[in-house]
């Protein structure tokens, strides 16, 4: 628990009303309760501030005339209810303690302070700095790296030589430094390159759960600062992510491919291998990228979903979309010709 005063002082805010308002609790405008502090971050909302019951509520200056209860004023009220919520987080740490199952090599070096889970292997020559938690059932080979207060939730498999940052959060179920899919074909025969590469993370990189990030094939798969992926996710064998890239869940990027700073690709899209995408694109969701980037904007492929007799038609008259480009291309011509009479 905490009081409005103090949530100012910590967020560098103003408190209109009672400063001494005690605070449980988040919840949104419509469903917040006495001890609890709503946000409104869009002023389309600004109706339900007549009827909320919170105690009080995160808004902009321009918003606060309207409030009916206790305000806490930020010049970026969505970012005040990350930071609030970061306060009163009860998010409890994936492991407390050394667990007396956990396998740990005699030559693996464990920083003050480390947490790790019932049944994590620490394979030889692992190191993990100070604060680092380690979650039950973790797997972490020999020579991996994991910086200080990174925390890993229970069964992420970390691969034999990667190098995890400092303050970094993986969820469940993650795999880091698998294989990448790399085969040569010996007259239909698959024969297997093994990845001799590994996985580079930058400090304060959030993974989601059950996401893959594989092994660079002779160099590194890289993931830059403060990049944040989603759950279920699929980065291949020598992908670059730049710094503050965010991807959304069920992405795939294929190997080689390079991608800017601070870019944002929506779910469910699809980006080819050996490509650049510029620093600050965008792709919206359902994305499929075939060629390089070079221009930062925003890009979009995906169909949203029509009726499905509309949807027929559509398809239908698309696998004549060649012979009406070459009807088109004939009747400009003729009209062409027509006008040069």
């Amino acid at each position: 628990m905490v009081t409005l005063g103090e949530l100012a002082t910590q967020l560098n805010g103003k408190v209109i009303g009672d400063e001494h308002c005690q605070i449980e609790s988040l919840a949104t405008l419509s469903k917040a309760t006495t001890g609890q502090i709503a946000f409104l971050a869009n002023s389309k909302y600004r109706s339900q501030l007549d009827e909320t019951t919170a105690s009080a509520v995160i808004l902009a200056e321009a918003d606060a005339p309207f409030c009916q209860t206790n305000a806490l004023v930020l010049a970026n009220p969505y970012l005040g209810f990350a930071m609030v919520a970061q306060i009163l987080d009860t998010t409890p740490a994936s492991a407390t303690d050394i667990a007396d199952s956990a396998v740990i090599a005699d030559d693996a070096v464990i920083g003050n302070n480390v947490n790790i889970g019932a049944n994590a292997v620490i394979e030889s020559g692992v190191v993990l700095a100070d604060g680092v938690t380690i979650g039950a059932n973790c797997f972490i080979g020999k020579d991996a790296k994991i910086g200080e207060r990174t925390q890993l939730w229970s069964n992420v498999s970390v691969y034999h030589r990667v190098e995890i940052g400092r303050d970094c959060l993986v969820q469940a179920n993650t795999v880091i430094g698998s294989d990448g899919f790399g085969y040569a074909n010996d007259k239909g025969r698959w024969v297997k390159i093994p990845q001799l590469g590994t996985v580079i993370i930058g400090n304060s990189v959030e993974i989601g759960a059950s996401t893959t990030i594989d092994r660079g094939a002779l160099d590194n798969t890289i993931i830059d600062d403060n990049c944040i992926i989603d759950n279920q996710v699929q980065i291949a064998h020598n992908v670059t992510l730049g710094e503050s890239t965010a991807i959304a869940g069920c992405t795939v990027v294929a190997g080689s491919t390079n991608i800017g700073h601070h870019c944002t690709i929506g779910g469910l899209s699809a980006i080819s291998g050996h490509l650049d995408i510029a620093p600050k694109t965008m792709f919206t969701g359902m994305s499929m990228v075939t060629k390089r980037v070079t221009e930062p904007g925003v890009y979009s492929s995906g169909v949203p979903a029509i009726p499905n007799k509309e949807w027929r038609r559509n398809a239908a008259r698309y696998r004549h979309l060649d012979a009406m480009y070459k009807r088109m291309a004939e009747l400009e011509k003729t009209v062409a010709q027509l006008k040069e009479k």
